[in-house]
């Protein structure tokens, strides 16, 4: 049997949900694995319906030969899709990747720009892959709304909406300022481990007492 959680505003609910996030875990990091901004933007858009431990177990290897965009187009984009033909949709990545590189280097001088327009100009970079990029690599106040972003934050209530720019226009609009550094790293985690699709984790969560959703799963 499940007790129903209070109503709570929604502003006091997603503080207080930050706030028990941040408790649990004070330094959350994404899991894609990059050695520099360029890396990152790569591995965001290789990452595209596929997982972050995918993505990673191609890029190390290709990393290690090709970490700037002049070292990727020089790849070329036949070569590259051999290195990541393990993920999907490898062809079509692999031509947006030897793109978004050469755009790099005639544009920006090899430099990925901390710009948002600059960045979503770049082939195969959308709103979600330019907001992780300026959030992680530069530090911006972003939020990318993924599946799992999306599915928490309806769950919770903190941020309903029926598109991901939807709910990332109510979670800026929600999140207290001094969680915007780390709060989709949150809760993406928090999707991917315990407020899961099918089955959520509901008896290991932080958030149990205070979460709106239902049914809940049993607490054992």
């Amino acid at each position: 049997m499940t007790t129903k959680a209070p109503r709570i505003k929604r502003s006091a609910l997603a503080e207080a949900v930050f706030e028990r996030l941040a408790a649990a875990n004070p330094a959350p990091k994404g899991e894609l694995e990059s050695v520099n901004p360029f890396t990152l933007l790569v591995a965001v858009v290789l990452s595209a319906q596929a997982t972050d431990a995918g993505v990673n177990k191609a890029t190390k290897p290709l990393f290690a030969v090709a970490d700037t965009p002049e070292k990727m187009a020089a790849l070329g984009e036949d070569r590259l899709a051999e290195r990541i033909k393990t993920i999907g949709l490898y062809r079509s990545k692999a031509r947006h990747v030897i793109a978004l590189s050469k755009a790099l280097i005639e544009r920006y001088g090899g430099e990925v720009p901390r710009d948002r327009e600059a960045l979503e100009a770049l082939p195969g970079v959308g709103r979600k892959t330019a907001n992780v990029v300026l959030n992680t690599a530069f530090g911006e106040s972003t939020l990318a709304v993924d599946t799992h972003v999306f599915r928490v934050a309806n769950r919770l209530g903190i941020a309903p909406g029926k598109t991901p720019r939807e709910v990332e226009d109510e979670l800026m609009k929600v999140v207290p300022e001094r969680f915007m550094r780390h709060a989709h790293h949150w809760l993406i985690l928090h999707g991917r481990y315990v407020c899961k699709a099918r089955k959520p984790a509901c008896g290991v969560c932080v958030l149990r007492d205070i979460c709106p959703y239902e049914p809940k799963t049993a607490a054992e």
